[in-house]
């Protein structure tokens, strides 16, 4: 099976360990995940992979952090046609916007033709309990679109 880029940005950890549990899900089907975080990605690095995972926590009013911020903006230059890319994020509905984060990169990928392979994952803080089983959930609906489209 193909290799997935994973790409997140976490302050406090609860991104990161969304990241952790779909990576876990996706070696145990053999699938080879290249795991960068945001800061460290170079936007041409995405056009290396069919199957990438963007995942980013969010800030403030709805809004990306700063360690995403670059990355999205460089976006720009590239088409995601072809690519089929999953989006997950860790918010707080202590805020008016939860997960404001999945939804801009969402609007994103769509923006440069990229084929979202799932609904938007949104974790309400850490994943712990249900959202362990949602962030499972998400890993396989990424993995049958990867043996689908093999």
């Amino acid at each position: 099976m193909s290799d997935v880029l994973l790409i997140y940005a976490s302050m406090s950890g609860n991104t990161e360990a969304i990241a952790d549990i779909l990576e876990e899900e996706l070696t145990k089907e053999s699938i080879s995940v290249t795991r960068k975080e945001a800061f460290e990605v170079d936007v041409s690095d995405l056009l290396e992979f069919n199957h990438i995972l963007l995942g980013a926590y969010t800030w403030g009013d709805g809004e990306l952090p700063d360690e995403f911020l670059d990355l999205y903006d460089e976006l720009e230059s590239i088409s995601l046609e072809g690519k089929r890319v999953g989006v997950f994020g860790s918010g707080d509905t202590a805020y008016d916007i939860f997960c404001g984060a999945v939804d801009l990169i969402e609007e994103k990928v769509k923006e440069l033709h990229g084929e979202l392979i799932a609904e938007g994952l949104k974790v309400e803080l850490a994943p712990f309990g249900e959202d362990v089983e949602k962030c499972k959930s998400f890993a396989a609906c990424v993995i049958a679109n990867m043996k689908v489209n093999a």
